[in-house]
């Protein structure tokens, strides 16, 4: 399991939203390519990064900065999302040295799409399923579906996808801690590698999750790939290397995703 720091990008700069809601944005950075140098020289080995403007416009906003971005920490993994709905725009984003590509929107609305994605750039694709209640929401948090998370994800387990981002939005920029519940039973529901999002605070959070997981292996081949934190990050109630060094113990013994 990685510890994936996430870097949300409004107006140029590096921001947490609190509940998806742009209004109530935090900055904590103008210099998001300062910033991706930073979260990497501390030990992280993925980076996701979100262009907000381009989720709630539906189309990319910042893509010349997230070219800097990426070109600045070479063999780096980079995970993309945010305004990503057309197979144009994915393929300039590869081409420009992304690894994959978060869709969210345009996927659930039109699935067809993401088979289309995930035939296009197999493995490359993760599907994002932002949830309140375990229900979906979509454009930048805007609108509800009404389709459950759990159900959209088995009815896709068959495309060739690296993994599904699971975000709760009410704990997203909360600091309340993850999902647990949701998050494991949606792990367990599907063969797709899922990775957390929303809630980190702190170390304790990771210990939390990971011993839940440990729980749920007794009857399930659950696992995680990853957890994605911003705001703890930022706050400095969670640090990149000590929060990989407890994942990394926990990998070895636990995790069914990677152990051997």
């Amino acid at each position: 399991m990685e510890l994936i720091p996430a870097i949300d990008l409004k107006n140029g700069q590096c921001v947490r939203l609190r509940q998806g809601r742009m209004e109530d944005a935090t900055v904590f950075s103008d210099d998001p390519v300062a910033m991706a140098i930073t979260w990497i020289n501390q030990g992280a080995r993925r980076l996701h990064i979100v262009d907000l403007d381009g989720a709630f416009a539906g189309q990319p906003k910042n893509r010349a900065l997230i070219g800097r971005m990426v070109a600045a920490i070479p063999g780096i993994p980079v995970q993309l999302g945010g305004g990503v709905r057309s197979v144009e725009i994915a393929a300039a984003y590869i081409e420009a040295g992304v690894d994959r590509l978060i869709v969210g929107t345009r996927a659930i609305e039109e699935p067809a799409f993401l088979q289309q994605l995930a035939e296009a750039f197999p493995g490359r694709i993760i599907l994002g399923l932002d949830a309140r209640q375990g229900v979906l929401a979509t454009a930048g948090w805007d609108r509800t579906t009404g389709v459950r998370a759990m159900d959209f994800a088995r009815s896709v387990e068959h495309l060739d996808l690296a993994g599904i981002v699971y975000t709760d939005i009410d704990r997203d920029g909360m600091l309340e801690g993850v999902n647990i519940k949701s998050t494991l039973e949606l792990a367990a529901a599907t063969r797709i590698p899922v990775i957390a999002s929303g809630g980190v605070h702190q170390l304790a959070d990771l210990e939390r999750l990971c011993i839940a997981v440990d729980v749920a292996m007794a009857d399930s081949n659950t696992g995680l790939a990853g957890v994605i934190t911003g705001r703890a990050l930022y706050a400095g109630t969670l640090q990149v290397a000590a929060g990989q060094a407890f994942l990394d113990s926990w990998n070895k013994r636990g995790n069914p995703l990677t152990r051997e």
